[in-house]
């Protein structure tokens, strides 16, 4: 049962960056799923950013500003966010989903873009 742990949250100004890991607790280089999604202050759950077998993907609000990045050899999966804006406020999540197609959440970890 993967366990993914988020960090790297904070409070930035508008056009301001930040850099999110999630780290897993078992091997990633096989994991079938690993993606970001964030839960907005109105409690909608979106997708950030996604990577499968078939390569990376983004959602349409963050293309261009955000990359996603993993390391194998670290066991993590990063999220790197350039030019913030305030609509990019929310509790950022990490998921994982392994061969199995058992998906896990972690906890996550608070973005707050407000000058």
């Amino acid at each position: 049962q993967v366990r993914p742990v988020e960090s790297g949250g904070g409070l930035v100004p508008p056009g301001g960056s930040l850099r999110l890991t999630c780290t897993a607790s078992e091997s990633i280089e096989n994991m079938f799923f690993m993606g970001w999604y964030r839960r907005t202050p109105t409690q909608r759950r979106e997708l950030v950013a996604r990577i499968t077998s078939d390569g990376t993907k983004y959602g349409d609000s963050v293309e261009g500003r955000f990359a996603l990045s993993r390391d194998n050899n670290k066991n993590t999966l990063n999220l790197e966010m350039n030019n913030l804006q305030p609509e990019d406020t929310g509790v950022y999540l990490c998921y994982m989903e392994g061969r199995d197609r058992l998906g896990y959440f972690g906890q996550g970890t608070q973005v707050t873009v407000s000058s």
